[in-house]
């Protein structure tokens, strides 16, 4: 289940990192004082490493950036399209209000 990964850390510095199958690889090019900024933070602040530091923050900016989490499957927003179409075909969806009754 879990594979290696090179992240690149600048043009010619690779590190290799234990991902999920399920993930995504990318590629990330560093100027050399971000890296060397970003190193010391880690040791800093005790990440394991840089890949971690990056992942948290983009997970930071992402969901504090963000309202509303996201991260339905099309499988569950067709689902959640149908049971709107159908609520308000029925008369029991009118407004936004009644949506977030429903909900709560």
């Amino acid at each position: 289940m879990w594979g290696k990964r090179a992240v690149v850390l600048s043009t010619n510095k690779y590190i290799l990192v234990s991902m999920t199958s399920a993930s995504t690889q990318i590629n990330l090019r560093l100027p050399p004082k971000l890296q060397s900024a970003a190193e010391q933070y880690t040791e800093n602040f005790g990440y394991r490493n840089i890949q971690e530091l990056i992942l948290e923050a983009i997970r930071d900016k992402i969901f504090r950036d963000n309202k509303y989490d996201e991260t339905f499957s099309a499988k569950e927003i067709d689902l959640i399209e149908k049971l709107l179409s159908v609520s308000i075909e029925k008369g029991k969806i009118k407004d936004q209000n009644d949506i977030i009754k429903a909900l709560q």
